[in-house]
């Protein structure tokens, strides 16, 4: 009997373990792994995104997407794995990561579709004007700021990595210090009541070309990087001609299948089937030319066909996409990000001039574009505090510049901290300058009302 237990004690206590045949020495997983950690790491990633989300609402007046924004980097090295680092690496192994990684994919993915869907065009269309010039500036100022802070960045040892040239190392910092957390933009516009306003829609659509144009430049980074002219022409190329073609034909040829779902007066198990087929290939259409399938997946989003349609399917899809998939997304960024390399006063002062460079450069520039565009000094402040928002989108591309070889692991996580503080602030610079007010004149909703994307 004690040989027994001894025998189930060891088999439940391996179960974490790898099971397959040792391959050179190495271990080696089989699928029934990847299976057991990953509806580990689902449990505790759902977990620790609501009740860090749930504390950063109570403590912080946070949206609850900076709170998992926060539980990723918990989860990651930078605590989890620096006060218990066995139980972190047995429960989010590295071999594992690719596993996770794809999830994270399907949910950001997924929830910019619904984005997309949620979007008002007759407000986009209304605001253009606005929107160009925003994006303009939040495209200009920082590659402006990039030329100056860059040379002096390339002269402090592993910032970038050796022999990397100057006109390099600008465009990578310029498409850096450009970037607006997409994702995080458009979950923050939803919970705080702007998903069907001209601001929101505003921001979200300058925010949108930003990131497309960073995700562009660092194509054309890349390319100098060994992997060749042709990546740059296929990224910028692609996305030009498929963005073209999705709103000059798309909603024309998607139709007709608004009009049977309101002949059915319901979205039937086919039509949900053939809407998530459509969003799985134009995520892939973006991936496969070297941008990003959020885009994709916003892309088609957009051009749904609105009614009964739209409400059906978020009906059907957002609760699944925010509450389990999204949260992955988080996560499987924080896993990658390191708070502990910025170690040394130098080094402090210049993660805190990137800081302040990267906010004039972003809240400065679209405020003033927003001014000089016919806003109100309120709305241009508003846009502004939401457009200096970095998120996660920032740890997606420096993470590739990391793992490319264009930045070092202490540049690297100075962009982290950048990201971390200009997400953070994001939400009370906005309620500040613009949703206090706007909310006691019954332009918002009350923050405490139901929202469909918690």
């Amino acid at each position: 009997m004690f040989e027994l237990l001894t025998s189930a004690w060891h088999a439940l206590t391996g179960v974490l373990g790898p099971h397959g045949p040792a391959v050179n020495a190495a271990k080696s997983y089989v699928p029934g792994d990847f299976s057991i950690h990953f509806f580990l790491q689902l449990a505790v990633i759902i977990f620790t995104c609501r009740v860090v989300g749930w504390l950063g609402k109570k403590l912080l007046h946070q949206p609850q997407v900076v709170g998992e924004m926060i539980a990723g980097v918990i989860l990651g090295p930078s605590l989890f794995g620096l006060l218990l680092p066995d139980l972190q690496l047995t429960v989010f192994p590295k071999e594992t990561r690719n596993v996770l990684y794809v999830g994270a994919q399907l949910g950001v993915g997924l929830y910019m579709f619904i984005v997309g869907l949620t979007l008002n065009l007759d407000h986009f269309k209304s605001k253009a004007r606005s929107a160009a010039m925003v994006s303009g500036a939040g495209i200009a100022a920082p590659f402006l700021f990039a030329v100056l802070i860059t040379p002096f960045l390339l002269t402090v040892p592993g910032l970038f990595a050796p022999g990397i040239d100057r006109a390099s190392a600008t465009l990578f910092m310029g498409a850096c210090i450009a970037l607006t957390a997409f994702p995080m933009l458009a979950r923050i516009i939803n919970e705080r009541g702007l998903a069907n306003s001209s601001l929101g829609t505003l921001s979200l659509t300058a925010g949108a070309f930003d990131d497309a144009a960073s995700w562009c430049v660092l194509a054309i980074v890349l390319a100098t990087f060994g992997a060749g002219a042709g990546v740059a022409v296929l990224a910028i190329g692609g996305a030009v001609l498929y963005t073209a073609f999705m709103l000059g034909f798309g909603r024309r040829l998607l139709a007709p299948l608004g009009r049977i779902v309101e002949r059915e007066g319901a979205m039937s198990s086919e039509m949900l089937a053939m809407a998530m087929l459509l969003f799985c290939l134009s995520a892939f259409v973006m991936d496969a030319i070297g941008i990003h399938a959020i885009f994709g997946g916003f892309l088609m989003g957009v051009c749904m066909p609105r009614g009964l349609f739209v409400e059906e399917l978020k009906r059907k899809v957002e609760p699944l996409a925010v509450v389990l998939l999204l949260p992955m997304f988080f996560t499987y960024s924080g896993l990658n990000t390191r708070l502990d390399m910025v170690n040394s006063a130098t080094l402090l002062v210049i993660a805190l001039g990137i800081l302040i460079v990267s906010i004039l450069a972003k809240f400065g520039a679209c405020y003033a574009a927003a001014r000089l565009s016919g806003q109100d000094n309120r709305t241009a402040l508003g846009i502004g505090a939401l457009m200096n928002s970095r998120g996660l989108m920032e740890l997606i591309i420096i993470n590739i510049g990391l793992q490319k070889g264009i930045i070092g692991p202490t540049l690297f996580s100075m962009l982290v901290l950048m990201a971390i503080v200009t997400t953070v602030m994001a939400t009370p610079l906005f309620e500040a300058v613009y949703g206090r007010k706007a909310r006691a004149r019954g332009e918002l909703g009350a923050l405490d009302a139901p929202l469909a994307t918690i």
